[in-house]
């Protein structure tokens, strides 16, 4: 009899192991890539094109080929960013923090005017203005105004522009790892590298590097290596999506931006 009772038990606990769903499930990990500073120079800059993925293109209002290559970038399905020039970034559409809101205004919507077909925006240099506040709160409720993303270039630590547009709600993210700030291939792999490795502790990473030939050279060799590495390479709206306008660690507590 306890023989039999044990048999029983034993055929039950087997049967509820089986059921069971597995303990763990496979971890998504998420890049995004920009390349900023486009615009100066077609063939260099149709190399960005040519890349196999969801590639994010930032083009500076004030290059001579701005338009013709947001026109194009936009045939290519690619999703146009205006990489717009703020202090210490100078010319025609640059903010300075001395500048009123009107001016600011004037030279935003004439960069846009400039770069056709733009998703939204990413500051181009900016160390100085994104930590100016009331520019920063106006800006991220303009854009909120005319539906369009913001993307934190964070290219100072006392930005505050990441955390005025999640205060109203407007569809942004910030970056994660710049590729190319020493400019060999060696150093940019490993870059590379370090925004894999993000992604996959944190769960996405965001990069942005430049159109150098180096950079260039580096991405076309290892991007079509991601899904083999188990990183799913998206476009900076599905990435809005995936972190849902939350900050990661190293730029927030909480979710919350500092």
């Amino acid at each position: 009899m306890c023989v039999r009772l044990l048999l029983a038990l034993l055929c039950c606990l087997a049967g509820v192991a089986h059921a069971m769903p597995a303990a763990t499930t496979a971890h998504k990990a998420y890049i995004s890539l920009i390349i900023d500073d486009l615009g100066q120079n077609l063939p260099r800059d149709r190399r960005v094109l040519a890349l196999p993925g969801p590639v994010t293109a930032a083009i500076m209002p004030d290059t001579p080929h701005a338009t013709e290559f947001a026109r194009e970038a936009h045939r290519a399905g690619k999703t146009v960013i205006l990489h717009m020039p703020m202090d210490p970034a100078t010319g025609p559409f640059a903010w300075h923090p001395e500048l009123p809101i009107e001016e600011l205004e004037k030279r935003l919507n004439a960069a846009l005017k400039v770069v056709p077909y733009t998703a939204g925006i990413n500051n181009h240099m900016g160390s100085r203005m994104t930590a100016q506040r009331p520019a920063m709160a106006w800006l991220m409720a303009h854009l909120q105004r005319r539906h369009k993303l913001f993307v934190d270039s964070r290219t100072s630590a006392q930005t505050v522009a990441a955390a005025e547009a999640q205060k109203i709600g407007l569809a942004s993210v910030s970056r994660d790892v710049f590729l190319d700030d020493e400019r060999t291939e060696a150093a940019i792999f490993t870059q590379l590298q370090t925004a894999i490795s993000l992604a996959r502790k944190q769960g996405s990473a965001v990069m942005i590097g430049h159109p150098y030939p180096q950079t260039l050279a580096v991405l076309e060799r290892e991007l079509p290596k991601l899904k083999a590495q188990g990183i799913e390479w998206i476009d900076i709206k599905q990435m809005i999506s995936v972190r849902g306008n939350r900050a990661t660690a190293a730029h927030g507590n909480d979710g919350v931006y500092r």
